[in-house]
């Protein structure tokens, strides 16, 4: 039976498979009252329609074909040339100003993200290993990462670049560009051959990559690598933090409403291999424990014809909101030296708080874009009866995005942020399923997480021709960033071998996560009891 043909468990059915429990998240159904009250609103047009209509056919029952034909023609004869000119006229103005104000649709072709090679594996255990051998760590930050690394959602078949798992790890800038070399081409060969697009073809190019920002840029590398052509418009985003991922699909729809008839390449990605961190401030130590490697490349387009018809999923709807006006959420995520002079990127205790306030933000003006009318009307009730009539004991209505949205792509940033979220939004572990495995099998990728992801969901054999996946993320500045897609076709798990890294091994999640996981290794226990001696 294909992935596409299951059919879901009970939550509490499991398996056991390659030393991991593997469980059955039952699909998230909403209540009956609430769909019945959701489906009455959704439909009171048809409802009011309905005796109009039945009026209308009443009233034109009392007249024969004959006197309604005479009617028409002599309400167009009367005065034919101003009635003629007029209907002209009239329809001429509607479609110049409907042509004039409908944006081009931009259509994903397709996506893929990049799964490095088995050498790039690092375990727990490695992880804390690597950290003891490098010498600069003391033994109490030794164990402060240990803490953090078995609470941080993370399983054991992350990634780290080469520089970082050599013996002794050698940053350098050659590495850094051999790192991006290898997540870019990778996720961009997988992107072009599953499009079947060629590289002359590709008309504009946006890359993000917050902390590695080398001259040539990584655009520039990308077009000279597959040799674009001269008028390519090409743009390196930098600094943006992990929501840059959906601000280089918002610069992108933005482009594709200019040039007309093209492709748009938009490669996500973080460097690793220049950024970890060799100092002992706990706030910057964070970032070590948590951000891995990989990559994600999407094909966008603004084509008509085959390229609608081949295409995976249409882009509604992108919301950008920037919280970096106050200071408090514009330092909370700072790249700057420590008290030694070692670089780091500074994670403020106030961070949840920022994300939260951002997070409302965000989908306060989101909703209203995608919200049923049935959640829209129970939000404004709530929000009347506070302000207008001083209901005291009356909870603000938190808006049921489960009823616009069947899937959720909520950026991994770690297991506290998702767990934020689900409680704020209500979210069933199925709707959660996609981030939290991500966060277990490839860490936090950065901006590209919400592309593993929705290769995740795809994976699983859920996504539907109409369904709605709602992507969000947040970045340093402070940001929040949304993105809403539509699916044109029903995805077959079969046929994601090529850019999808879950596909070959989807049969072993999604896996029960535990709250600590603790790392075992003697070697690096005994070199951490050295440096504290």
């Amino acid at each position: 039976m294909s992935a596409a043909a299951k059919q879901p468990e009970p939550a509490g059915a499991a398996s056991s498979t390659a030393g991991s429990t593997v469980i059955k998240n039952a699909r998230h159904r909403p209540r009956p009252l609430k769909l019945s009250y959701h489906l009455a609103v959704s439909n009171l047009p048809y409802l009011l329609l309905f005796p109009t209509a039945a009026i209308l056919l009443h009233r034109l029952s009392h007249h024969t074909p004959t006197s309604l034909f005479s009617s028409t023609h002599s309400l167009l004869t009367s005065n034919p040339p101003f009635t003629i000119t007029t209907l002209l006229a009239l329809a001429a103005v509607l479609a110049t100003v409907y042509l004039a104000r409908r944006p081009r649709a931009v259509y994903l072709l397709d996506f893929a993200c990049y799964k490095p090679t088995p050498s790039h594996t690092v375990t727990r255990e490695t992880f804390m290993r690597q950290s003891a051998a490098a010498g600069v760590f003391t033994g109490d930050n030794l164990a402060f990462q240990r803490k953090i690394l078995e609470r941080s959602g993370l399983g054991q078949e992350t990634y780290f670049p080469a520089a970082v798992l050599n013996s002794p790890p050698n940053p350098c800038m050659a590495e850094a560009r051999a790192e991006a070399e290898a997540v870019m081409f990778g996720a961009i060969d997988q992107v072009l051959a599953k499009t079947g697009v060629k590289s002359r073809d590709i008309g504009i190019v946006v890359v993000n990559c917050s902390l590695f920002n080398p001259t040539p840029s990584l655009s520039a590398m990308i077009v000279n690598h597959y040799k674009l052509r001269g008028n390519v418009a090409s743009y390196n985003l930098g600094g943006m933090g992990c929501s840059a991922g959906l601000i280089s699909i918002d610069l992108a729809k933005q482009l594709l409403q200019v040039h007309r008839n093209t492709y748009a390449l938009v490669v996500s990605m973080e460097n690793i291999t220049l950024n970890w961190y060799w100092g002992n401030n706990r706030s910057m130590l964070m970032s070590n424990c948590l951000f891995r490697m990989g990559g994600a490349a999407v094909l966008l387009t603004n084509r008509g014809g085959a390229a609608r018809r081949r295409a995976k999923y249409q882009l509604l709807h992108t919301v950008r909101t920037h919280h970096g006006a106050d200071d408090r959420a514009y330092r909370c995520v700072f790249q700057e030296e420590d008290a030694t002079g070692r670089v780091g990127v500074a994670l403020s205790k106030d961070l949840m708080a920022v994300a939260g306030e951002a997070l409302k933000t965000n989908i306060t003006t989101l909703g209203p874009l995608v919200l049923p009318m049935s959640e829209q009307i129970l939000f404004l009730a709530s929000l009347v009866g506070r302000k207008v009539f001083g209901i005291r004991g009356l909870k603000p209505y938190i808006p049921d995005f489960k009823m616009a949205f069947e899937h959720f792509c909520i950026h991994a940033g770690g297991r506290a942020v998702l767990d934020t979220i689900e409680k704020n939004l209500e979210l069933s572990a199925w709707h959660m399923e996609p981030s939290r495995m991500t966060l277990y099998r490839w860490g936090n990728t950065s901006s590209s997480s919400l592309w593993y992801e929705l290769a995740y969901t795809e994976a699983q054999g859920r996504v539907r021709k109409g369904n709605r996946a709602w992507q969000i993320a947040f970045g340093s500045g402070f940001k929040c960033n949304s993105a809403v897609w539509k699916a044109l076709r029903t995805i077959d798990p079969s046929k994601e071998k090529v850019g999808n890294p879950w596909v070959e091994e989807i049969h072993r999640f999604p896996v029960e996560v535990p709250k600590v996981e603790s790392v075992v290794d003697k070697a690096a226990a005994e070199l951490a009891k050295e440096a504290s001696s």
